[in-house]
């Protein structure tokens, strides 16, 4: 059943409604706001799309963090079975319906969730991440269904509600609920579009580690004048930090820290230099002159990709209001988080972490490093069967294609390899810039209607690639 891709402006029109109506739903993992109403608004949203739809609720007592409440978010489970074809393969698509916090909330022009429309750009928190990209495959979908009340492949989803605090239940969901879930290609939550239009297709994800590290000083915060007597804990917090990282060459000083890394093969080495990279328009973006040593393209191409990361994401200690007071702070306070590459395990990392440090001469009395959490990185080989489908359908929406090993941002991809045994491939339609995590996100609504063909080429071409029966 293969039929031609043409999205007309009245399906457009319905997937800004609907994806304003998600937009308009806040689910903020991190505090826990509205994620079940957004999960019960999504899910009747596929039902009314056509798709069977179901909340998977998780056992309080199997799950790993609750947030401070008392249920795990529920995943939205959708799927459609294909009439025509129904030995066929499965495709997969994973989301996510939680957003970032919108502070600082004073940085919005508009409210965060509003779903304003402004020209050819929707704003508003997840408009992009990842609410936008969502719904381009929801109505992909729904357009199989309401042109033909068929599908020409086997299509499910699962969109969870914790991505953006780490994913930490993911795992034993999928555990719990696999034999739902098995397919033979996960569509990854997203993918950038370059400024030329050119699709960027991603094939891994870096891992994570987020710790935090306090040091302790007085038993309370005291006159600045006792400085000469007595140790400030901010000063222990700035030394220790400059032991883990050299912020001239960007190399983590940690232990064993790269026992991990791997060399890339020959064909993974000329995607890497075959990618193109804009140095200005990202020195611009991100409003520097430089690069971390002074390094050329290539080896920023390859950072990005391929190396480990020691970022400080946050640091607290003192009085930090407006005006003064002279103190000396009982407690300093730094947020860490590692980018991880394929093979580093978290838990072993934030273990060379602390070995580390305490040989350095920072006791348990005095500095406390807490994990957070973590997540392993994942890389799809290049030779996967499926990469040149997506790479096909790309081909025929957008003006080119980028083929890039791995996203230097992280996601969950692992759990999909290790549990059900199957590989990702991250294709969307988020343009760059999007001010994603940032106020004022936005996503454009013209690459939303392209992303939304995207995937109407990936249904409808996924039957004719190997190991479906027809």
């Amino acid at each position: 059943m293969l039929i031609s891709a043409s999205f007309n402006e009245d399906q457009m029109n319905s997937l800004v409604a609907d994806l304003q109506i998600l937009i308009r739903q806040p689910s903020i993992s991190a505090t826990c706001e509205g994620l079940e109403q957004c999960a019960i608004l999504l899910s009747n949203m596929m039902k009314n799309a056509g798709i069977d739809s179901e909340l998977l609720y998780f056992d309080i007592e199997d799950q790993i963090e609750s947030r401070n409440t008392n249920q795990v978010p529920p995943i939205v489970f959708g799927e459609v079975k294909s009439k025509s074809n129904p030995n066929s393969k499965t495709i997969l698509f994973y989301n996510h319906y939680d957003v970032q916090p919108v502070d600082p909330i004073e940085k919005w022009n508009e409210d965060p969730f509003s779903g304003k429309v402004v020209g050819n750009l929707i704003y508003g928190r997840g408009s992009s991440d990842d609410k936008g990209e969502l719904i381009t495959r929801l109505k992909a979908t729904e357009f199989f269904l309401q042109k033909t009340g068929d599908v020409p492949c086997n299509i499910k989803f699962l969109v969870e509600g914790e991505e953006e605090i780490g994913s930490p239940n993911l795992s034993n969901f999928v555990k719990k609920y696999k034999h739902k879930l098995e397919c033979d290609l996960v569509i990854w939550e997203s993918g950038y579009i370059d400024k030329d239009e050119r699709a960027i297709i991603s094939l891994g994800q870096k891992g994570i580690l987020n710790t935090e590290i306090s040091v302790n000083g007085p038993s309370r915060d005291i006159h600045s004048s006792l400085a000469v007597a007595i140790e400030n804990p901010a000063w222990k917090l700035v030394n220790l930090l400059s032991l883990l990282y050299d912020s001239k060459d960007g190399k983590i000083l940690i232990d064993e820290w790269y026992n991990e890394l791997k060399n890339l093969t020959e064909k993974e080495l000329q995607l890497l230099a075959d990618e193109p990279f804009n140095e200005e328009a990202f020195k611009k973006e991100y409003g520097i002159d430089n690069f971390i040593n002074n390094q050329n393209s290539y080896e920023i191409k390859k950072a990005l990709a391929i190396e480990p990361s020691c970022n400080i994401s946050g640091l607290s200690s003192g009085y930090t209001k407006k005006g003064v007071k002279t103190i000396l702070p009982s407690v300093a306070t730094a947020k860490l988080d590692f980018r991880l590459v394929p093979d580093m395990d978290p838990i072993v990392q934030f273990g060379r972490l602390v070995k580390y440090l305490r040989a350095k001469g920072f006791s348990e009395q005095d500095v406390c490093i807490k994990y957070l959490s973590g997540e392993p990185a994942y890389r799809t080989p290049v030779d996967n069967e499926y990469v040149k489908l997506v790479v096909d359908s790309a081909s025929k929406i957008f003006t080119g294609v980028i083929l890039n090993i791995s996203s230097s941002g992280t996601g969950p991809m692992y759990v999909f390899k290790d549990i059900l045994d199957v590989d990702s491939i991250c294709i969307g339609s988020t343009i760059l810039p999007n001010k994603m995590h940032s106020p004022n996100e936005f996503t454009d609504l013209d690459l939303l209607h392209k992303g939304t063909n995207c995937f109407i080429e990936i249904i409808n071409n996924f039957s004719k690639y190997p190991g479906n029966k027809q």
